[in-house]
């Protein structure tokens, strides 16, 4: 996706209550600190909004944040995220009947 890498892995089975983890990181290259943040709260916010929702409980997630998310459009990103779950199996079997915006 041209504003994030969205990474998966299985969990750790030695979880008691089936937890949805998710981890954020940006590279210097992205820019100075202050980018770097925007981009980071800017995947936590996507992540938040559809993460819990409609990502499976049983992987971690990582999003590595890529120098598109200064500036791409946040619905765009909401939907990239989407996509990339699909892409890469990892939506919930019960989805939401709203979809997001």
């Amino acid at each position: 996706m041209p504003g994030f890498v969205l990474q998966i892995a299985p969990a750790p089975a030695d979880l008691a209550v089936p937890l949805v983890r998710v981890g954020f990181t940006v590279s210097r290259k992205v820019g100075n600190a202050v980018v770097r943040n925007r981009v980071r709260r800017r995947l936590r916010e996507i992540a938040r909004a559809i993460i819990p929702a409609q990502a499976r409980p049983d992987l971690d997630y990582v999003l590595v944040g890529r120098q598109g998310a200064i500036s791409r459009d946040f619905a765009a990103m909401q939907g990239e995220l989407v996509d990339a779950l699909k892409r890469l199996k990892a939506l919930s079997a019960t989805l939401p009947s709203a979809a997001t915006s």
